[in-house]
């Protein structure tokens, strides 16, 4: 755990002090795109964050190439640096949009290249469903699932890039509780050590999201553009791929762990689609709504959920606080539930399903509750401004 740590604290630290050096060149040269109409901040800012958290990710790497107890996932170096190849097209293309607005054909291109090279020359591949014994039918069907995994959660983090701190927040969150499980679950399968790159991936962009963060707090000097929010994006769901969908389905037959268990044969399935589940939501959303008005499910509009936080009555920090609660009680029951029947906790994963509903209900009344006032403000702005009726 130690060394996971020092890991944080090390990208943290390089992604902190590469964000404000980028921030600074780009001031000096004029490297900002003006304001958008879907755009909710008033000044232009600067959105090549994603370069200093890319270089931040880099330098961890670099770093663990020469730290023993990594030493594990260097041996076959092959996945590791299909990984970084693929990252490396991906922020490159990001920084283009983001200076250049890209067209949305090119970038979903260049996502299907990034995510065929880690699928492909990386091999991380989701080759099994741990439920059962379930396995993926044939390689060619690991392929395409993968590739279009890795190109759903890329998108999905993406889009909900629209508020400051919004998505490094959220991966922050999300990441911090899947490097927790990923954790955890190495543990009780029996592995003879803990380091992976599964959890090594979590706990790098935990840092970077931490060391990026007071960057892009409120008021923010720097965007991480879609150089970040698609790296992280894929670097997220590589995670989950390279310990989920590559687990031998034997260890996680519920036969074997036992009724009480049941439930950790289906968390390694859950979790990773619970932790980017508002992301998940948004993309789908966006893009049923705009096939539905006949648009192209990537032309850009201004109904996010972010958006609607907004019109709803909340303030920019409120609502990405909000969007923070939600992950963090969503992602947290799964994790509590899944500690639950591996830990035999009274009433298994019952604590996790308690912790669920309790935290899912002050969400809602967080989320809903501005919107009453702020219909109650609209009403006395309208008795305030109506004429006057003589007697």
């Amino acid at each position: 755990m130690t060394q996971y740590l020092l890991t944080i604290l090390f990208t943290a630290a390089v992604t902190l002090a590469l964000s404000w050096v980028v921030w600074k060149l780009a001031l000096r040269f004029r490297l900002y795109p003006g304001i958008r109409d879907r755009d909710v901040h008033t000044t232009p800012t600067p959105r090549l964050g994603g370069v200093a958290m890319f270089l931040g990710v880099v330098a961890a790497f670099a770093l663990s190439s020469r730290n023993p107890y990594f030493a594990i996932f260097w041996t076959d170096p092959g996945p590791v640096l299909a990984l970084l190849g693929a990252v490396l097209l991906i922020v490159v293309v990001g920084v283009m949009d983001d200076l250049w607005d890209l067209d949305w054909m090119i970038k979903l291109g260049a996502q299907f290249v990034a995510a065929g090279i880690i699928a492909w020359f990386g091999q991380l591949q989701i080759l099994s469903l741990p439920i059962g014994a379930l396995t993926v039918g044939s390689s060619w069907v690991s392929f395409v699932l993968t590739v279009f995994a890795l190109v759903v959660v890329m998108n999905a983090v993406n889009f909900i890039d629209g508020l400051n701190g919004l998505v490094a927040g959220v991966c922050l969150i999300a990441n911090g509780v899947f490097f927790a499980y990923s954790y955890l679950l190495v543990r009780d399968t029996g592995a003879s050590t803990y380091f992976n790159l599964a959890s090594f991936i979590a706990a790098v962009l935990v840092g970077a999201c931490l060391g990026f963060l007071p960057m892009n707090w409120t008021p923010a000097k720097l965007f991480m553009g879609d150089a970040g929010a698609l790296m992280l994006g894929l670097l997220m769901a590589s995670s989950a791929i390279a310990i989920t969908g590559q687990l031998d389905p034997a260890v996680l037959d519920p036969e074997q762990l036992g009724r009480s268990q049941l439930l950790g044969a289906f968390i390694p399935i859950l979790l990773p689609v619970v932790i980017v589940l508002l992301p998940l939501l948004d993309f789908g959303l966006a893009v049923a709504r705009r096939q539905w008005a006949g648009r192209s499910p990537f032309s850009p509009d201004r109904k996010h959920l972010h958006h609607r936080m907004l019109d709803m009555g909340h303030s920019d920090r409120d609502a990405v606080l909000i969007f923070y609660a939600w992950t963090a009680v969503v992602s947290l029951a799964f994790l509590l539930m899944y500690i639950g029947t591996q830990q035999s906790w009274p009433g298994d994963y019952l604590i996790g399903v308690a912790f669920g509903v309790v935290g899912v209900a002050a969400c809602l009344v967080l989320t809903i509750l501005p919107s009453h006032r702020l219909l109650r403000l609209r009403s006395r702005r309208a008795q305030h401004t109506s004429p006057e009726t003589s007697p």
